[in-house]
């Protein structure tokens, strides 16, 4: 089973992002997201990000988006996360403007996962002190650190 820490690395996380759009955000999370994935394009990811965007914004609400998408050309799940500089509008469900973009690519037949890892995601952005440890980072190991201490502990059956 896949967690979050495991599809995220320290070259997938930046902080204090200058954005100044949706559109920038996404392209910016995509260039990210592409270092992962060598068969993919930059532009066939933001594509697919801008694609699940149309279908309704991804913003969760409390400054927080969670762009994702599924496609082929990964073999298995990855992530990017930036925190952004100033808050830009996502159209998030509550009006407020997006300051952390946390980006999940899986494959295009990994249904059940994709969702399992929303889930987790958001458990994990819906508590306001995970959050405020992600906006008081100042760099790329903070970030790292913060999204493992937040990561949600496995229940063993």
């Amino acid at each position: 089973m896949t967690d979050i820490v495991d599809i995220i690395t320290p070259d997938r996380v930046a902080c204090g992002v200058e954005a100044g759009s949706k559109k920038r955000a996404l392209e910016l999370l995509s260039e990210r997201l592409a270092s992962a994935a060598p068969d993919l394009t930059t532009e066939e990811i933001f594509e697919a990000l801008l694609a699940r965007e149309r279908l309704g914004s991804t913003g969760m609400g409390e400054g927080v988006a969670l762009p994702h998408g599924r496609l082929d050309g990964i073999s298995k799940p990855i992530a990017a996360c930036i925190t952004l500089r100033e808050p830009v509008d996502f159209d998030a469900l509550d009006k407020r403007p997006v300051d952390l973009l946390f980006a999940l690519l899986v494959p295009e037949a990994a249904t059940e996962e994709h969702l399992r890892l929303l889930a987790q995601l958001a458990q994990m952005f819906g508590k306001p002190e995970f959050r405020a440890e992600l906006r008081a980072c100042h760099d790329s190991a903070d970030l790292m650190e913060a999204i493992r201490r937040g990561q949600p502990q496995r229940v063993s059956a």
